[in-house]
């Protein structure tokens, strides 16, 4: 896969589709985050193109337990003290200079929720069907400190 990768994006529908071929997810409020471990290190690519990976170092440290060749899409979420998500608190981070980030980071970590594995250490993953695909997300080895099944 190349950098940077393009997005699947949300569109609006009259109605809700029906059937066995269909899965959804909960929208969150937060920044949508491509995360990229290769044998160099982690990278995070915003929805844009643009290089996140300096402002968030927090998802950057999380990322390191995946294997090589993984490349996750997902969400960078930040909670409140209540564990609600704040699109405010995302919002502040993200055009925050690397010394800000990592104050605001210390107060208020991030958290990486992937919903969708575009890569895997075996290859694109995106040709496979998305029940493939999100099997193999929870089943990525790696040690992550929460699992949700």
């Amino acid at each position: 896969m190349d950098w940077p990768a393009s997005v699947a994006l949300a569109q609006s529908v009259p109605e809700l589709p029906t059937g066995t071929d269909w899965s959804y997810e909960v929208k969150l409020d937060g920044h949508r985050m491509i995360m990229w471990c290769t044998g160099d290190g982690v990278r995070l690519q915003a929805r844009s193109g643009r290089d996140a990976t300096a402002v968030w170092g927090d998802l950057v440290l999380a990322g390191h337990h995946l294997p090589a060749g993984t490349v996750l899409d997902g969400e960078a979420v930040i909670t409140t003290e209540d564990g609600r998500i704040s699109f405010e608190a995302a919002q502040a981070r993200a055009p925050s200079s690397p010394t800000r980030a990592h104050r605001l980071a210390s107060q208020r970590p991030a958290h990486y929720i992937a919903f969708d594995a575009l890569q895997l250490p075996s290859g694109d993953a995106r040709p496979r069907p998305y029940n493939d695909r999100r099997a193999a997300l929870l089943n990525l080895p790696g040690g992550w400190p929460c699992r949700a099944r």
